[in-house]
């Protein structure tokens, strides 16, 4: 009678397995040359969800001061640093209507830890119960940073309500979590440029 042993069943990759392999073929890799402080591929910034994070050279033709790119379609505020270093993703709100969102090329003229909060004439027309100024503090919806922009009344800035973030929740500002837009108050300068797609 012939030995025959258990002959195990070719195993069956998993999703994950396929995932992980395929990330490694379009990677760049080291023993190719690839320098550790060039931005990875748009194929290695991809998750499993299909998100794909643009690239600066896409919207700037440099990167010089720093450049913040607002993407009102995946809701997302993308920084990278003049020397391409460092680079944050960050969630953000975006305006509520579509006409109160401004897009095209700004750039950043003031920075204001602790900001105040005064409501434009439109938003007191539509709104005519708000105060018509508010100091920095809990009840202020600036959070706890702002970055003024070239565009009046348009600003990057934190927000007390977390429940906003990733949602159609402004009158046209881009709102942060308090803690993301603290970060980002500490990266960028007067100067920043920022394009808002």
């Amino acid at each position: 009678m012939q030995d025959v042993r258990a002959i195990a069943a070719p195993a069956v990759p998993t999703r994950r397995a396929l995932l992980i392999a395929a990330a490694a073929l379009l990677a760049p890799s080291a023993a190719a040359g690839a320098e550790p402080d060039q931005p990875p591929d748009d194929a290695v910034m991809r998750n499993v969800s299909g998100f794909v994070a643009p690239r600066w050279q896409q919207h700037f033709s440099s990167p010089a001061n720093d450049v913040i790119l607002v993407d009102t379609r995946s809701r997302s505020l993308f920084f990278w640093s003049a020397d391409l270093r460092v680079q944050r993703i960050f969630p953000t709100s975006i305006p509520i209507r579509e006409e109160f969102t401004r897009r095209g090329r700004t750039s950043i003229i003031r920075l204001v830890e602790g900001p105040d909060w005064r409501p434009t004439p439109s938003m007191l027309r539509r709104h005519p119960d708000w105060p018509t100024w508010l100091p920095p503090g809990p009840g202020n919806p600036m959070g706890s940073h702002a970055l003024h922009l070239t565009w009046p009344a348009y600003r990057i800035h934190g927000t007390h309500d977390d429940n906003k973030v990733g949602r159609r929740a402004s009158n046209g500002c881009f709102g942060l979590y308090n803690h993301h837009i603290a970060e980002l108050f500490h990266l960028v300068r007067v100067g920043t440029q920022v394009r808002v797609i």
